[in-house]
């Protein structure tokens, strides 16, 4: 059985404050529809507690879907996960780019974690899930909760569903990756004085097809600047009508009716 680990898009982002290193924010994700990673379980090859087939660009210790393991590990659930993963590896298809702003590793955490919930018989509830993905990961709780769209806050642990249909959405990822700590190093050091709360309360309560009608992407994403000033060349591919996601670097719109 295969699984899908859908990318999302982040209509809007807006930095309301700080954390320790952290920054509390303001969002709205949604899901997209046509772009997801699979994930499935395949017989084992090799004897190590933990095995992971796919196309990665980072050790296993800093995967997302290993921290879940750990994490279940931690919590209690440590026998009845290896009881799957002794005889089973997780494989990963890897669709969603890295780099690109769309979550694709918290979503692949999340439906790992979804997975062994079915698999392992754990009987974890959505908002279980939602916590345990917390700990891996900002965005991991969203893609926990099962929502297609929902507001998001402080350091994304706080996610409450929003009421619309999905937006069929365009997505365009340059032939770039941005660093998600560095475009936050460099918005502290640069922007971190046009925080403007005011402004992200009021686009809470706005549908994501509002948003987009009534905003561009400079208004909607407080991390474009800071992407700009971190890699100058992301501006050659920007165009008229096309928003940015996350810390980028990928682009999205509405597709035309």
């Amino acid at each position: 059985m295969q699984y899908e680990a859908h990318a999302k898009v982040n209509i809007f982002l807006k930095i309301v404050g700080i954390r320790g290193n952290y920054h509390e924010l303001f969002s709205r994700f949604m899901l997209v529809s046509h772009l997801f990673d699979t994930l499935s379980f395949v017989p084992k090859s090799s004897r190590m507690p933990f095995e992971l087939v796919g196309d990665f660009n980072c050790a296993l210790e800093q995967n997302t879907v290993y921290k879940i393991f750990q994490t279940l590990q931690k919590h209690g659930f440590d026998t009845e996960i290896q009881n799957v993963m002794h005889h089973e590896a997780l494989h990963v298809n890897k669709r969603i780019p890295s780099g690109a702003g769309l979550g694709g590793g918290s979503s692949d955490a999340a439906t790992f974690l979804k997975m062994l919930n079915d698999r392992a018989d754990l009987k974890l509830s959505a908002e279980d899930m939602m916590a345990l993905g917390a700990e891996v990961g900002a965005d991991v709780a969203f893609f926990a909760s099962g929502y297609t769209s929902a507001n998001v806050r402080g350091i994304g642990e706080k996610v409450e569903a929003y009421d619309e249909a999905p937006l069929d959405l365009d997505v365009f990822t340059p032939p770039l990756a941005c660093d998600t700590a560095r475009v936050y190093r460099t918005y502290r050091e640069y922007f971190l004085q046009f925080i403007n709360p005011s402004l992200a309360a009021s686009m809470v309560d706005m549908s994501s097809e509002a948003l987009l009608q009534s905003f561009g992407k400079e208004e909607l994403n407080d991390l474009y600047p800071a992407c700009l000033q971190a890699y100058p060349e992301l501006r050659s591919y920007e165009k008229e009508g096309w928003f940015f996601s996350g810390s980028g670097s990928s682009f999205f719109r509405m597709k035309e009716k």
